[in-house]
């Protein structure tokens, strides 16, 4: 790696030095999580009802698209926020929470949608195994930031992180 792109490259927050940015942050993470799946809940339930309605329409065809929905409402809901400008899903926003990349490259909708896939497999096969792997982590990422390269941590603290870092005004991200 060169010295230019070694400089360019934003520096990880030492949860010794900004304590601030992990206060609370497993909780933070479960509630957001929480939050994430209740509008995915009302965002699939949506998508059903215009699935069925599409179904009487087309005599029952529309029905078999029918599976599709869970998935993609996922991928959709996960890849439209945590890809966003914000970059945190509307969970996030409300816990005052960001997803920051560690290896230097943006967060964009491919990388969001491997955060949220890897994150739902280590979910799905031991959610505690994934919650205790936090407790023992300097920074309280999980199994999943650890795999894709991500750090979450709380937004107004880490606003302040990236301006101090970068004077300029320009994002550090």
């Amino acid at each position: 790696m060169d010295q230019t792109n070694q400089n360019s490259r934003p520096t990880l927050p030492d949860p010794s030095t900004a304590p601030e940015l992990f206060e609370g942050l497993l909780t933070r993470r479960v509630a957001a999580w929480f939050i994430d799946v209740l509008v995915m809940s009302a965002l699939i339930a949506v998508f059903s009802i215009f699935g069925l309605i599409a179904g009487f329409l087309t005599f029952g065809l529309a029905w078999l698209a029918m599976i599709l929905v869970i998935p993609a409402t996922v991928v959709l809901y996960y890849g439209a926020t945590l890809g966003s400008a914000r970059r945190a899903t509307l969970g996030m926003q409300a816990m005052d929470l960001v997803l920051t990349p560690t290896r230097g490259q943006p967060l964009n909708g491919p990388m969001a949608f491997v955060h949220a896939a890897v994150f739902w497999i280590t979910i799905w096969i031991s959610a505690p195994i994934s919650l205790l792997f936090a407790l023992f982590t300097p920074r309280r990422q999980m199994i999943h930031d650890l795999i894709v390269g991500t750090l979450m941590v709380r937004r107004s603290p880490m606003e302040r992180h990236w301006r101090a870092e970068n004077p300029r005004g320009e994002p550090a991200y």
